[in-house]
């Protein structure tokens, strides 16, 4: 028998997902998004992910490794789908949840990474891991670094490889699950392994530090899911927004997803703290919108 996830609704209280989240590590968000944005975002993504191809080479073969041969990435969704920027990216109860989790840590959070994985029909299981890796030069303890997300754009089930999460992983005191450490039987038992099966529109909301990875497609249709998170404004971000959406296209977009993406100083003053960030003393996003940058 594998372990479970706590469900909520759409409407669900972002507190009482909040505190589920920083308990057990992960929550599932039913229909979070609406099946019109669901269709929209996935309108508005289709030429990028026929273009998409797996056998492109990566800047690491360990990365070739991690997603195999039969996973499509589109990476800088938030600058290639309109929808996901705004009705995505910028969803109240994704805000919310960062507000509790992230904001004590930082003046301000962004988008850490806004990509659409589709793992065809083959998808081996991924390797467990935790997504704050990424960060692993920073000392433990630390505040929570990261808000993450796996966003189901057709229905997610076991046998097309719904994300497989291991709640109350972000809480054990090993944080380095190799994957040496995995082949010596150091990984979680299959008992401890939840799968996220959820309908299309919903949402596995994770810590960085939970353990989770894709599950294997055994079926013979894609499965097309969104990978976006959130982390702390005095990180690096895993992928640089500022490059795959570039000024030109940020400023097509509502102040907040410009936010959002990195195009505002990280104003710790306020805080007793400096600032990140800025461009000729200026704040960039006001720049933005004063057209002085191209």
């Amino acid at each position: 028998m594998s372990a479970s996830l706590e469900r909520f609704g759409p409407t669900g209280d972002p507190d009482a997902i909040a505190a589920a989240v920083e308990r057990d590590g992960a929550v599932i968000v039913e229909n979070l998004l609406s099946l019109d944005v669901v269709a929209q975002v996935n309108e508005e993504v289709a030429a990028a992910v026929v273009a998409a191809d797996p056998s492109e080479e990566l800047f690491n073969p360990i990365m070739q490794a991690f997603h195999g041969p039969f996973t499509k990435q589109v990476a800088g969704v938030p600058g290639i789908s309109r929808t996901f920027a705004t009705e995505v990216m910028c969803h109240p109860v994704l805000i919310a949840l960062c507000d509790h989790i992230l904001l004590p840590s930082c003046a301000r959070y962004q988008l850490n990474l806004g990509h659409l994985l589709q793992r065809g029909p083959g998808s081996e299981e991924q390797w467990l891991h935790r997504d704050e890796a990424v960060w692993s030069d920073v000392p433990h303890p630390h505040p929570e670094l990261q808000l993450a997300s796996v966003i189901a754009f057709v229905d997610f089930t076991r046998d097309n490889g719904a994300t497989r999460v291991v709640p109350g992983s972000h809480r054990w005191p090993d944080r380095q699950l190799t994957p040496a450490k995995q082949v010596a039987g150091a990984a979680p038992d299959p008992e401890q392994i939840a799968f996220a099966e959820m309908p299309a529109g919903s949402a596995v909301i994770y810590s960085g530090g939970t353990i989770h990875a894709g599950g294997a497609n055994t079926t013979d249709v894609p499965r097309r899911g969104a990978h976006l998170s959130y982390c702390l404004g005095w990180l690096r971000t895993e992928e640089n927004n500022y490059l795959s959406i570039p000024p030109a296209i940020a400023a097509t977009l509502p102040r907040q997803a410009q936010e959002l993406l990195g195009y505002a100083v990280h104003d710790s003053i306020p805080r007793g703290g400096g600032y990140l960030g800025m461009v000729r003393m200026q704040d960039p996003v006001e720049l933005l919108a004063r057209g002085e940058l191209g």
